[in-house]
C-alpha cells in the first residue's frame, strides 16, 4: 500500500468541499460567463474597441482558470510570492482588478450595442451585429457581477482575519 492511498479520500473530500463552497461556485460562474463573452465576440466579426473587451475577457478567463485549479488542487503554497498566507489577498486583488476592468468593457459593449440598434428591425436584411453585441454586453455584466460578489466575499473573509479562501 502506498503512502498516498490513505490521502486520496481526503483529497476528494477537499475537492468536493471547494466545489460546493461559495467561492468554488462563483469561480465556476466566472469561467462560464467569461467563456461565453469571449466566444460570443471571437465567433463574429469585431473591430476597434471590441479588442479591449476581448483582451479583458480572455485575460481574466485564463487567470480565473489558473486560480480555480490551484485552489481546487490545494497547491497555493507552491505559488512563489503570491501563494501560502497571501493567497486570499491574491484572489482578492485578482477579483478587484477583474471587476474594475469589466466596467469599461461593459461600457464599450453598451456603446456598440446602441450604435448597431438601427439594424434591429425585422425588414433589415443585411448582416447585423446588434444581437451579438447585446449578448456580449449581457455576458460582460454577468462577469462583472460575479467578480463583485467574489470581491465582497474575499473582503469579508479578510476583515475577519481569515487566511484561506474557503
Amino acid at each position: 500500500m502506498t503512502p498516498q492511498a490513505p490521502q486520496t479520500p481526503q483529497v476528494r473530500k477537499n475537492i468536493l468541499k471547494f466545489l460546493k463552497s461559495f467561492l468554488g461556485i462563483i469561480r465556476i460562474l466566472q469561467i462560464v460567463f467569461g467563456a461565453g463573452l469571449w466566444i460570443t465576440i471571437a465567433a463574429n466579426k469585431y473591430e476597434g474597441s471590441i479588442h479591449f473587451v476581448l483582451f479583458v475577457a480572455v485575460l481574466f478567463w485564463l487567470l480565473t482558470l489558473a486560480l480555480f485549479f490551484i485552489t481546487l488542487l490545494e497547491k497555493q503554497d507552491l505559488v512563489p510570492l503570491l501563494g501560502g498566507e497571501r493567497w486570499l489577498c491574491t484572489n482578492l486583488a485578482h477579483d478587484v482588478a477583474a471587476a474594475v476592468l469589466y466596467l469599461p468593457a461593459i461600457g464599450v459593449m453598451i456603446y456598440k450595442t446602441d450604435r448597431y440598434s438601427y439594424c434591429n428591425l425585422e425588414l433589415y436584411k443585411h448582416m447585423c451585429l446588434y444581437k451579438v453585441y447585446l449578448t456580449a454586453a449581457v455576458f460582460a455584466c454577468l462577469c462583472c457581477l460575479v467578480y463583485l460578489l467574489s470581491v465582497i466575499y474575499g473582503a469579508c473573509r479578510k476583515c475577519r482575519r481569515q487566511q484561506t479562501v474557503i
